[in-house]
C-alpha cells in the first residue's frame, strides 16, 4: 500500500510538472503584434458657411467639375455675378446644359469652396444684348509674353502710397499675383494671398535658401483699393496668416496700366455694373533676377511648394 502511494504521488508529480511546464511555455509565447487603428478622419471646417442660391448656367467647363452660373445675389456675402463653381462630385452636373435655370447650394470652407445639391428648374430665355451697356475701355495694343521674354516697366503705387517701378526688383525674383481687397470667395484671392504667405514661410526656413526675391500681390480695383485699404488688407493678411511682410508688396496703379500687365499674362477681369465683385481669372507670374518671365501658373491649382522652386531658380538668375 505504502509503495502504491508513493507511486502515486509521483505520478501526480510528474503530472503536475508537465503542466507547469506547458502553462509556462505558453506564456513567454511574446503575444501577436496589434492591429494597425485607423487615421481619424479630418476634423470637418468650423468655419463652413452655407448658401441657398438660383442661376443659370452660362458655361459647363470641359474638366467636368466645373460650371459657370450667371447667380442671383448672396445676401450678406456676394453681390450677383457670373463666376465659375466647383463640384466634389461631378454627377452633380449631369444633364445640365447651357441656359438652365438651377438652385443650388454653396459651400465656403475656410480655403475653398463647391457647389452641390444641384437641381434644375427650368430653361432660361437666350439673353439680348443691351444696346446702352459699354463694351469699352480704353486699353493699350500689348503683346502676350511668353516665359523668356523680358517684364516691361510699370509704374504703382505701394500700401504705404509710395511710387515704384517693377524694373527696380531687377536682381530680385519676383511673384506676381493678381487680386482685389473685396474678393469673397476663398479659392480666389484668399487663397493666392495664403500660398504666397505659404511660399514666403518656405522659402525664409530654406537652409541655403534666396534672400533676393519679393512677392507682389497687385489690385486690378483701382477705384476702391486704395493705399490706406491695401495697408489694412495687409495688415489683415499678415494676422491671419502669420505672415512676414518684409520681401512682400500690396499694390495697385492707374487703370491702363494694371490693363496692360493683365493682358499679357492672359488674365481678365470685368465688373458688371452696379455691382461690387469682379469676373476674373487668376495668374500668378514668376519674373527671375533678370527681369524675364520664368513661369506663369495659371488658374488656382498650383501649390506653395511649386512657387518656392520656381523662386529659388529665378533667384539664381544673372541681371
Amino acid at each position: 500500500m505504502a509503495i502504491g502511494v508513493t507511486l502515486g504521488a509521483v505520478l501526480m508529480l510528474l503530472v503536475g510538472g508537465l503542466f507547469v511546464a506547458r502553462t509556462s511555455v505558453s506564456v513567454s509565447v511574446p503575444p501577436s503584434a496589434p492591429l494597425p487603428v485607423p487615421a481619424p478622419p479630418p476634423a470637418p471646417s468650423t468655419n463652413l458657411q452655407t448658401f441657398f442660391v438660383r442661376g443659370v448656367v452660362k458655361e459647363l467647363k470641359a474638366d467636368g467639375k466645373t460650371v459657370v452660373i450667371d447667380h442671383e445675389e448672396i445676401p450678406n456675402y456676394m453681390a450677383k455675378m457670373v463666376m465659375p463653381f466647383k463640384v466634389k462630385d461631378t454627377n452633380q452636373l449631369v444633364g445640365l446644359g447651357t441656359n438652365d435655370q438651377i438652385h443650388f447650394r454653396f459651400n465656403v470652407a475656410e480655403y475653398e469652396s463647391w457647389i452641390d445639391q444641384v437641381t434644375k428648374t427650368g430653361t432660361a430665355a437666350a439673353p439680348v444684348a443691351d444696346p446702352n451697356r459699354k463694351n469699352f475701355r480704353l486699353v493699350r495694343e500689348v503683346e502676350v509674353l511668353k516665359e523668356g521674354d523680358a517684364l516691361p516697366d510699370y509704374p504703382f503705387t505701394n500700401q504705404r502710397g509710395e511710387a515704384f517701378r517693377t524694373a527696380q526688383f531687377k536682381g530680385r525674383a519676383l511673384a506676381i499675383t493678381f487680386i482685389f481687397t473685396r474678393c469673397p470667395v476663398p479659392d480666389f484671392c484668399p487663397r493666392m494671398s495664403y500660398r504666397f504667405a505659404t511660399a514666403d514661410k518656405q522659402l525664409r526656413a530654406l537652409a541655403d535658401g534666396p534672400t533676393n526675391y519679393h512677392l507682389l500681390s497687385l489690385s486690378f480695383d483701382v477705384d476702391f483699393d486704395t493705399p490706406l485699404v491695401l495697408q489694412n488688407y495687409a495688415n489683415t493678411v499678415k494676422a491671419q496668416h502669420s505672415a512676414d511682410l518684409g520681401r512682400w508688396t500690396f499694390a495697385t496703379g492707374k487703370l491702363i496700366d494694371i490693363d496692360d500687365i493683365t493682358e499679357r499674362f492672359g488674365l481678365a477681369f470685368a465688373r458688371e455694373p452696379g455691382t461690387v465683385p469682379f469676373n476674373h481669372t487668376l495668374r500668378t507670374v514668376v519674373i527671375d533676377a533678370a527681369g524675364k518671365v520664368q513661369k506663369v501658373f495659371i488658374g488656382n491649382d498650383w501649390k506653395a511648394e511649386a512657387l518656392v522652386e520656381e523662386m529659388v531658380k529665378a533667384a539664381k538668375a544673372k541681371p
